[in-house]
């Protein structure tokens, strides 16, 4: 809809819908032909479904013309919006409440949102972006809950679930892609030491508390994480909760031209039963990236998967 306007699109086939996990909002591309009646603008709504589901709402951000009339258009969700910068100084909110705050100071529209529960004492984010500071909520959540929670726009609404909830009964095996890669790291998000520091500027005294695994030391080298405390945070606790979280390596499967399924989404689980050389993977891994591509009789989709353990 744009201007009022509500048009009816002839539209190429190959619509592209892109979906993470965490950090980028979904984004919709695709091309049409302009002819005498289409007349669409920048922040124009946009709505797509696909053989009765409701896949994507979003807003035109992007059009780029040709000379052959065709216009390709990059349509963002509601999570666009978490893009911008701003500072917020909180407490005794949740995760939950944050994410409520932010909708209503930017007139977001919510769906389900699940209660996260931990209540975090105070919190000071200054000029961050809006993704940063659900993130870092989300992330200090998880680390007191043991609860993962995806955010996320369903048609118009912002979601935030625990990532239990999204769990499919969607199967990956040999048969159900062209292609794939499989990649085990200690490179990225891997740590088996975590040192906080807390600051105490009044008295000039400095507080330093250390979790770490000298096994995995001896194996990997020193793999360290530095950061900050927050004046009320349980040092001791946060330190052996971090390294409970990050004393892993990282599991990666990339599958290309899977058969799709409209439900899976960055943040939806999926069951893979695959060898990949060396072993077998057969747990639920967790969709970091999706990428859905439409046709008309033809639904396929690129996934990149992470787990079982979900640090990514």
């Amino acid at each position: 809809m744009s201007r009022g306007q509500m048009y009816e699109c002839a539209v190429e086939e190959g619509i592209e819908w892109e979906v993470h996990r965490k950090g980028t909002p979904g984004k919709l591309t695709f091309s049409v032909i302009k002819d005498e009646v289409l007349n669409f603008h920048e922040g124009a709504a946009v709505r797509f479904e696909y053989d009765g589901h409701k896949i994507f709402y979003g807003f035109v951000f992007t059009k780029k013309r040709t000379n052959n009339r065709i216009i390709t258009v990059t349509c963002y969700d509601q999570l666009r919006y978490f893009k911008n910068k701003d500072t917020y100084v909180y407490a005794n909110k949740t995760a939950t409440q944050v994410l409520q705050m932010i909708a209503k100071d930017f007139r977001l529209k919510t769906g389900t949102v699940d209660n996260t529960k931990h209540v975090m004492p105070s919190r000071v984010e200054d000029d961050q972006e809006l993704f940063t500071i659900m993130d870092n909520a989300l992330a200090e959540t998880t680390l007191h809950t043991k609860s993962l929670f995806v955010l996320y726009d369903d048609f118009g609404a912002l979601n935030l679930r625990e990532a239990r909830t999204l769990k499919t009964d969607l199967l990956i095996d040999a048969e159900s892609g062209e292609s794939f890669e499989y990649t085990t790291s200690i490179d990225e998000n891997t740590y088996n030491k975590i040192k906080l520091i807390r600051e105490d500027k009044k008295k000039g005294k400095r507080e330093i508390y250390i979790a770490q695994d000298g096994s995995k030391i001896n194996e990997w080298g020193v793999l360290q994480l530095t950061e900050k405390l927050g004046e009320k945070d349980n040092g001791k606790a946060k330190a052996d909760g971090m390294l409970k979280l990050y004393n892993r390596k990282s599991r990666k499967l990339h599958i290309k031209n899977v058969f799709g399924n409209p439900i899976v989404r960055g943040g939806s689980q999926v069951a893979v039963q695959l060898y990949v050389g060396d072993l077998s993977v057969a747990n639920f891994m967790m969709v970091e990236t999706v990428k859905h591509i439409f046709k008309e009789s033809d639904h396929r989709m690129d996934l990149k998967l992470i787990g079982g353990d979900f640090i990514a």
